[in-house]
C-alpha cells in the first residue's frame, strides 16, 4: 500500500510513452504474500467473523439483485418487445451511478461506513416494493423512476463495501479476501439468475420483486451484526467535496499504476452492453423466454465466479503478473463475445458466455484488488467510487449503442461488434501498460529484489 501523504507528492522519475509504473525514493514494501488458493479463501471464512457477515450480506444481497434483474427484463420484453427498452432500463440502472459517485465516494471516506451502509440497504429494500405496483404497460414508468433511486443508493454502498474490506482483514488474507469477494458477484449471477428465471416463469415478477426487497434486509441485519471497524481512525479536518474531488483525482494521476486500473474497467464497459443481448438472444434468437435469460445469466455468473480464483492463481502470491493476467482477461471476454454472435443453439451459447465471464471476472476482481493493495483508506471510497463511475457510464453508452444495433442490424452482427470492441481495447490497455509489467507489475521489481543482490 502506498503510504498516505499530500497528493502529489509521489516522485515521478522518468515520463514516457504509455502508463509507467511510479518509482518513490522511499517505496513500500510488497505486502507479504498469501496463498492464493480456494482453499486459503475457505480457511479466512472460517476463522474471521466479521469478513464473513459482510460476505454473506453481498451473497443475499446480490441475489437479490439477479432477481430483480431477470424480472425486469422479462416485463419490458413481454410489454414492449424491443432490445432499445432493455437498453433503456440498464441506462436507468447504470448513468445514475456515474452522476452520484463523486458525492458518494466523499460520503464512503466521512461518514461511518458501516452505517452508510445500513441506509443504503434498508432505503433498497423499500424501493424495491415499489415494483409491485407494476401491472401493464402504462406502469412501465415505475421502472424509469424506481430503478435510479435504487442505483443512487447502490453506487455508495458499493464502493464502502469494497473500502471496507482491508480494514476487516489482515494485509495476507487480501488476496483469498478478494477472491471471494469479487467471485460473490459471480456466485449470485449464476445461482440468483437461474432461479431467478424459474421464478418469474413460474410464479411472476411480483415474487422476484419481493425476495429482493427481503434480500436488502437481510444484508442490512448481517451488517448490523459486524462489530470490527469498517474504517482507520480519521483525524484533522475533512477536505470539502471540491478539494476531496481533486486530490482524488491529482492522486490518481500521479501513481499510473492506479490511474491504468481505473481506466480497465471503463473500457471494458463498452463492450459490456452484451447485458442486452443475452436477454434479446434468449427471447428472440434460441427462443427460450424467461428461463433462457436465467441460463445465460446464469453461465455468466458462473464464469465469473470462477474467472477471480483463476486471475488470482495467474498473477501469482507477489502479483508480478497482475497486469497481464488482467490483459489476457480482457481479450479472452472479447474474443468470446465474437463467437457467441455466430453460436446456433443456446446449448452452445451457454458455454461460450461461460469462458467469455472467466475474463470478465477475472479483470474485474484483479483490477479491484490492485487498488485495494495500491490506495490509502482515507482516499479509498473516492478511489472506488470513480472507478464504479467509469464503468457505469461506459456500460450505459454501450447498451444504448447495442440497443439500436441490435433493433437496426440483429443481435448477431451487434454481437460480433461488440466483442471486436472488448478485444480493440484489451489490445489497447496491454500497449499503454507495457512499461508497467516490465518494471514488475504492482510493484516494481527493485521493491521485491533481494537486498543482498
Amino acid at each position: 500500500m502506498l503510504p498516505e501523504g499530500p497528493a502529489g507528492t509521489i516522485g515521478v522519475a522518468e515520463r514516457r510513452v504509455g502508463w509507467r509504473a511510479v518509482s518513490d525514493p522511499s517505496p513500500p514494501e510488497a505486502p507479504p504474500a498469501g496463498s492464493t488458493s480456494l482453499r486459503a479463501s475457505l480457511e479466512l471464512l472460517r476463522r474471521n467473523r466479521g469478513f464473513r457477515r459482510l460476505y454473506l450480506a453481498s451473497l443475499i444481497s446480490l441475489g437479490g439483485d439477479w432477481f430483480l434483474t431477470v424480472a425486469l427484463f422479462d416485463v419490458v420484453l413481454r410489454l414492449e418487445g424491443t432490445a432499445t427498452s432493455v437498453a433503456l432500463v440498464i441506462v436507468a440502472q447504470e448513468l445514475p451511478s456515474f452522476l452520484a459517485a463523486p458525492a458518494a465516494g466523499y460520503l464512503v471516506d466521512r461518514l461511518d461506513r458501516r452505517r452508510l451502509m445500513l441506509v443504503c440497504d434498508l432505503a433498497r429494500a423499500v424501493l424495491c416494493l415499489g415494483f409491485l405496483l407494476i401491472g401493464d404497460a402504462g406502469d412501465l414508468w415505475l421502472i424509469y423512476v424506481l430503478l435510479p433511486f435504487i442505483t443512487v443508493f447502490s453506487t455508495a454502498f458499493d464502493p464502502a463495501m469494497e473500502a471496507a474490506t482491508p480494514n476487516l482483514v489482515a494485509p495476507e488474507d487480501l488476496g483469498p479476501a478478494y477472491s471471494l469477494v469479487g467471485s460473490a458477484w459471480g456466485t449470485m449471477l449464476a445461482v440468483g439468475a437461474a432461479i431467478g428465471g424459474l421464478v418469474v416463469a413460474g410464479l411472476g415478477s411480483t415474487a422476484a420483486f419481493s425476495i429482493d426487497a427481503a434480500s436488502f434486509a437481510l444484508s442490512a441485519a448481517m451488517i448490523f451484526s459486524i462489530r470490527r471497524p469498517f474504517a482507520e481512525p480519521r483525524e484533522g479536518e475533512h477536505p470539502r467535496l471540491v478539494e476531496a474531488t481533486l486530490e482524488t483525482v491529482a492522486y490518481a494521476r500521479e501513481d499510473h499504476r492506479v490511474l491504468a486500473l481505473l481506466v480497465v474497467k471503463g473500457g471494458f464497459g463498452l463492450g459490456a452492453g452484451v447485458l442486452v443481448l443475452l436477454s434479446v438472444f434468449a427471447e428472440r434468437i434460441f427462443l427460450a423466454g424467461a428461463v433462457g435469460i436465467g441460463l445465460l445469466m446464469g453461465a455468466r455468473g458462473a464464469g465469473a465466479l470462477v474467472g477471480p480464483f483463476l486471475g488470482r492463481a495467474f498473477a501469482g502470491p507477489d502479483d508480478r503478473r497482475l497486469f497481464t493476467a488482467i490483459g489476457l482477461a480482457l481479450a479472452t471476454f472479447g474474443v468470446c463475445y465474437v463467437a457467441f454472435g455466430i453460436t446456433p443453439s443456446i446449448a452452445v451459447a451457454l458455454p461460450v458466455v461461460f469462458c467469455a465471464h472467466l475474463g470478465g471476472g477475472g479483470q474485474w476482481t484483479l483490477s479491484t484488488y490492485g487498488l485495494q493493495r495500491l490506495v490509502p483508506d482515507r482516499l479509498r471510497g473516492r478511489i472506488f467510487s470513480f472507478d464504479f463511475a467509469l464503468v457505469t457510464l461506459s456500460i450505459a453508452v454501450s447498451s444504448v449503442v447495442t440497443g439500436w444495433a441490435a433493433d437496426r442490424f440483429g443481435p448477431r452482427p451487434a454481437a460480433i461488434g461488440l466483442g471486436a470492441v472488448a478485444l480493440a481495447w484489451a489490445l489497447t490497455w496491454w500497449l499503454l501498460t507495457g512499461d508497467i509489467r516490465r518494471r514488475g507489475g504492482l510493484y516494481p521489481a527493485a521493491r521485491l529484489a533481494d537486498p543482498g543482490s
